[in-house]
């Protein structure tokens, strides 16, 4: 569409859908190919140039703009735009999928459904922000200028009146959400004595009477806009204490998002009122309106949604995971000798599960009810490998990777770095133990299982045709890698789901419950009923790992079956055994095929697939519950990188001596480290540079003689878009500005 057609077929007294579709047309025609942002910016200049010699025109589309304030309230969207509806995460969670799935419609009166509308795509912002000044200003004269206001001065304009509007409604939210029983009763107690959003109301109203009452740009009103900040601060600070409450007694999702709406809101309110007082308003409101084109972009995803509102869920699961894989990291000979026990005992323990997973299948039960009884199988040897102490080495990564990550909180301290590759060299120790004693010990006792069988019963304990498809399922370029990799990640979702399981439990105060509740002490006696709380408080993670394991690497294959996938589960530790009780039954025929050996190679294959899938994903999800961006997670391999060259037995094998050999130089490494946070929310500069970085520094050479690269080797010297901020034991880290082009 040309311009002469789109100025030809504005029509101020067409319906209401019609009307709206026009506006949709013109921003259509300003976005263009949607390519540049200042080719948009030189359409607008266009259309005011053509506009501006048309009087006729003009009179129709300020007719036209009248009949659209009339019928539509700007107000919601200043106020409610980017806001759930509604205040759970699941009915949000629905409402978003009903915008995804179901078409909107120009003929609505509803500003929020129609911004979505007009502004559709993430160039609107862009364009929106390249206006200048001087065509905002133009923008305002031309087509703007009559907008309904009045020649009093020190009355707000119709524009200054629907931020006023805005403002008191979202002031009313916030004090609203304040209000609510599930906030107001986990702040701090000093936070609820000082009653901070009790006042809000009262300030805003303050704002609103010296707005109508001096001007809204008045100097009475900059004082009531400062007092509202401060109050504002004070909220904040209040709705802050929550996250302690919630640290200590279990995550809600549903709170989280309540916060998270509550912080948002407080922000929505400062940028009305810089919008309100801001020398250049033209500006500030382009900005406000870029603001919420993206917004509006973010809204629609779900994806954000979801990992906002569980981000500290997934951090408190880290942490909790953390927690219980402390136990498993060894760092002297004398753990990893005594982490050499515990997995010994857990793969006698599984000794016995392979033969029990044997008879399951001599039952010859249905698809379901066969996965069932197996799953069942598995879940009771790993508890009762828990309750003796045990260890299965498969299980470990998942929870050790958070424990590890926690090392990252202090990062920014001299030695940080050093410290955590100690700390993944102590893991990979610990991960090679565990598994040397599982599959040490599972060996032997189901060679010794099936030999007593055969004496006692004359038959092994699996026959020569199942023994042929153990040794063809394990072979090493079959599908068991796959499998192997699979089976990682249900190790994983085990972790997480013991992370949910213990939140969930401390959060509903369930350890109380049991101690305390009357029906409780009743049937059990007081002391009895405190066992029983202790010792479901300090096991409810690792019972709720061990028995969703166990049902998901019996049930899973089952469903997957059903679906016709030929899914299945490689368990190292598992197949070792299976591949043992297969060796008795074809006896020493199976040292001279060489079919035995592929499946021999299959199973030293399936062990590390295992660990790396299941430490792989619990070591993500652990650096974003840590906040760790893209540019320091690289720093981070390129120090492991330099451990792995100096020092490669450590990785291994525990330390002769108690002295440890001498650390590598990673200064250059610690002092690389930037302070930004935020993931992917780093400048083109800085990604630039840290690749250009990581690809000179990789072999350990020494740093080129360029400006970025002499700023971060030095402290004293800063790239461009980024201040110095002065770092625990005398380091400095590079802030980045995220305002810097």
């Amino acid at each position: 569409m040309t311009l002469t057609e789109l100025l030809d077929t504005l029509d101020p007294d067409a319906p209401l859908a019609r009307r709206h579709l026009w506006l949709m047309d013109a921003l259509r025609w300003v976005r263009g190919e949607a390519e540049d942002p200042q080719a948009s910016v030189g359409r607008v200049r266009q259309l005011l140039a053509t506009v501006r010699e048309d009087p006729a025109w003009l009179n129709r589309w300020h007719r036209w703009w009248a009949r659209f304030l009339q019928t539509v309230d700007l107000t919601p969207l200043l106020a409610d735009f980017g806001f759930a509806p509604r205040t759970a995460f699941l009915s949000e969670l629905g409402h978003r999928l009903r915008r995804k799935l179901l078409p909107g419609t120009p003929e609505t009166s509803d500003i929020t459904d129609l911004f979505g509308l007009l502004l559709p795509s993430r160039f609107d912002v862009r364009w929106l922000q390249a206006l200048d000044t001087r065509t905002l200003e133009e923008l305002r004269q031309v087509l703007l200028s009559d907008t309904p206001a009045t020649p009093d001065p020190q009355v707000p304009t119709h524009w200054q009146a629907t931020l006023l509007d805005a403002l008191v409604f979202c002031v009313g939210q916030v004090s609203a959400t304040g209000f609510a029983s599930e906030i107001r009763g986990r702040m701090s107690h000093e936070e609820r004595a000082r009653r901070a959003f009790h006042a809000l109301p009262v300030q805003v109203e303050a704002v609103r009477r010296s707005a109508l009452r001096h001007g809204a740009r008045s100097g009475q009103v900059r004082h009531e806009v400062n007092k509202l900040r401060r109050q504002l601060d004070v909220c904040r600070v209040a709705a802050q204490s929550v996250y302690a409450h919630l640290d200590e007694h279990g995550v809600s999702v549903g709170i989280v998002f309540r916060l998270r709406q509550l912080a948002e809101r407080i922000l929505r309110i400062q940028q009305l009122l810089d919008c309100m007082l801001a020398d250049q308003p033209d500006r500030a409101t382009a900005a406000l309106l870029a603001d919420l084109a993206l917004l509006g972009q973010d809204n629609r995803s779900i994806r954000a949604l979801v990992a906002h509102s569980s981000g500290l869920t997934a951090a408190k699961v880290a942490e909790r995971s953390a927690e219980t894989g402390e136990h498993y990291i060894t760092r002297n000979a004398a753990e990893y000798r005594q982490m050499l026990g515990m997995a010994a005992g857990g793969g006698a323990v599984l000794g016995l599960t392979t033969w029990a997973k044997f008879g399951v299948i001599a039952l010859s039960l249905s698809a379901f009810w066969a996965g069932f009884a197996a799953g069942l199988n598995y879940a009771l040897s790993f508890v009762l490998i828990q309750l003796l102490h045990f260890t299965v080495a498969t299980k470990q990564p998942a929870v050790t990777a958070p424990a590890m990550v926690a090392k990252l909180r202090n990062i920014h301290e001299t030695g940080a770095v050093r410290r955590f590759v100690d700390e993944v060299a102590h893991l990979l120790r610990s991960q090679v133990a565990a598994i040397l004693g599982n599959v040490g010990l599972v060996v032997p006792v189901v060679v010794l299982i099936s030999i007593a069988l055969l004496q006692a019963t004359g038959a092994p304990m699996i026959g020569a045709d199942q023994a042929a498809h153990v040794v063809d399922s394990l072979h090493l370029l079959g599908p068991s890698a796959l499998f192997a990799a699979f089976t990682g990640v249900l190790l994983f979702a085990s972790s997480i789901i013991a992370g949910w399981v213990e939140n969930w439990f401390v959060y509903y105060r369930l350890d109380s419950a049991i101690r305390y509740n009357p029906r409780f002490t009743r049937a059990l006696g007081a002391q009895r009923a405190a066992r029983w709380a202790k010792f479901f408080r300090d096991n409810i993670s690792g019972l709720a790992a061990n028995i969703s394991l166990g049902f998901m690497l019996g049930l899973v294959p089952a469903f997957a079956q059903f679906f016709g996938l030929g899914l299945d589960i490689r368990h190292v530790t598992l197949a070792a055994g299976q591949l043992a009780a297969a060796a008795v039954t074809l006896g020493s025929a199976a040292l001279v095929d060489p079919g035995f050996w592929w499946a021999v190679a299959g199973v030293v294959a399936i062990g590390p697939l295992n660990l790396v899938v299941s430490f792989y994903l619990a070591f993500r999800l652990a650096l974003k519950a840590q906040n760790i961006n893209d540019v320091n997670r690289s720093l981070i391999h390129l120090a492991l990188r330099r451990r792995l060259r100096s020092h490669p037995l450590g990785f291994f094998l525990p330390p002769r001596t108690e002295v440890a050999p001498p650390a590598e130089d990673v200064s250059d490494i610690e002092a690389a480290w930037t302070a930004d946070s935020r993931r992917d929310a780093m400048d083109e500069a800085s990604r630039r540079w840290a690749e250009a970085y990581l690809a000179r520094t990789a072999d350990g050479s020494a740093l080129a003689d360029d400006p970025w690269e002499r700023g971060i080797a030095s402290p004293n010297a800063a790239a461009p878009g980024t201040t110095e901020v002065p770092a625990t034991g005398g380091t400095s880290a590079r802030q980045t500005d995220p305002s810097t082009p």
